[in-house]
């Protein structure tokens, strides 16, 4: 930890009249934090934020957001630079070690992932046991979970080279696990992957390839997969983040870490919300009806709400947005689809944009419009959205957890509370209960 105080807040009780010096710290960037870690050894007080939405629960030195601009940082690159100019790998390796990757750092890292993709064998069973209707989302947390009792070799947090091969075999096997979800679901074989495709190329195929006829990937649906998984790796310390963190302050092994993010994930207030757009617009129905919906919208007495549009995060526009667009407009042209729901999204965008309510309210399209419309392009079916958002997800989960892992003055989570519950009051016998 590299923290040094530029100053003090000042913080005083009325009751008593006696005030306490808070230190200051400074980040690289945004805004500096009040260090209230004495507070309560001081004043007898905790904080109380519901939600930490004004708690700094941790340094990091991943990811940076600054949702009044729309900037979304990784290591200090720009999500538009990645997205633009790198591929998933890239991204992977910036976030797990600090940098870019030369061309011989990428060759290995490549390589070590690459050959960490195949299952073991009797994880076949696991799918098995589950009903062929299961969600895709109860799977994975199953299995993913469960890959600690394969992997024995790599639950030892406090070993280095056990950490990086539990990284690994994490990132690696990640699709591999999401694909037969989808498989079993489907009752269609399950593809083992392909060394010779690259990550996206290779979750494509082991989605969509069945024995009976060749698979033909096509660059622009494999370059707006690639984006796709760029553009979920990581987003600060959000829920499912938090999540991956607080499981393994305690000790816990990285699977189950993982897993525990994927369980966070699938609420439909944070990894559903694409699946909420297409619902969204299936209830809209006709592009006719954008009109009546908008207006909808902007009655604050109708529970209608635009999905898809403004984040909590972002008060500007969502950087990940514009990426997103442009690959959503790129696969479409290339599929060239006649689905009325695609082209529903497409005329609601356009409305959107131009309204002045949405406009002047910075209530733009985010991230998960336009994956939800590219992943229906896609041919992904609506229940693996999430699971999708996982796979994305995993290299920023195993980073947050390797960079907590890592830290010296690591504890073990603990939030306290505001307790409302009766006083402390005498035992009564059951004869005399009334």
């Amino acid at each position: 930890m590299s923290q040094s105080n530029t100053g003090t807040f000042t913080l005083t009780d009325n009751a008593s009249g006696e005030s306490f010096e808070l230190p200051v710290i400074p980040g690289s960037m945004g805004p500096s934090v009040i260090d209230v870690r004495k507070l309560y050894a001081q004043t007898g007080h905790f904080t109380y934020d519901p939600g930490f939405t004004s708690t700094g629960s941790c340094e990091s030195g991943l990811t940076f957001i600054d949702g009044d601009i729309g900037m979304l940082l990784h290591r200090g690159y720009s999500i538009e630079d990645l997205a633009e100019k790198s591929d998933f790998m890239d991204v992977a390796h910036l976030l797990l070690y600090g940098e870019l990757p030369t061309q011989k750092q990428k060759e290995k890292f490549v390589h070590d992932v690459t050959y960490h993709t195949m299952l073991h064998e009797q994880l076949a069973y696991f799918y098995r046991g589950f009903r062929r209707d299961a969600h895709p989302m109860a799977i994975m947390c199953g299995v993913v979970g469960g890959l600690s009792a394969f992997y024995h070799d790599s639950t030892d947090i406090q070993d280095e080279h056990q950490r990086m091969v539990a990284s690994f075999r994490l990132l690696a096997k990640m699709p591999t696990i999401a694909a037969m979800a989808y498989k079993y679901s489907v009752g269609q074989p399950f593809n083992y992957p392909r060394n010779d495709l690259s990550y996206a190329e290779n979750f494509l195929y082991m989605m969509f390839a069945v024995p009976a006829e060749e698979y033909v990937i096509s660059p622009t649906v494999a370059r707006a997969m690639d984006r796709i998984l760029i553009l979920h790796a990581d987003h600060e310390q959000n829920a499912s983040t938090s999540t991956v963190r607080l499981a393994g302050s305690s000790g816990a092994n990285p699977f189950a870490c993982i897993a525990a993010g994927v369980a966070s994930l699938w609420g439909p207030a944070h990894g559903g919300a694409n699946e909420a757009v297409l619902k969204m617009l299936e209830e809209i129905g006709h592009k006719d009806n954008i009109p009546e919906f908008i207006e909808r919208a902007k009655d604050k007495d109708d529970p209608f709400r635009l999905m898809g549009f403004g984040h909590r995060v972002y008060k500007n526009y969502d950087p990940r947005a514009k990426v997103m667009q442009k690959s959503c407009h790129e696969v479409l042209a290339e599929l060239n689809l006649d689905d009325p729901l695609l082209e529903l999204a497409m005329e609601l965008e356009k409305i959107a944009l131009s309204d002045p309510y949405f406009v002047e309210k910075k209530l733009f399209p985010n991230v998960d419009f336009y994956s939800g419309i590219v992943l229906k392009a896609l041919g992904f079916p609506t229940s693996m959205f999430t699971v999708l958002f996982a796979v994305a997800r995993t290299v920023g989960w195993v980073a947050q957890w390797k960079e907590m892992i890592e830290e010296p003055g690591q504890k073990i989570g603990r939030p306290r509370q505001l307790y409302t519950g009766p006083t402390q009051r005498d035992y009564v016998a059951l004869e005399k209960r009334s």
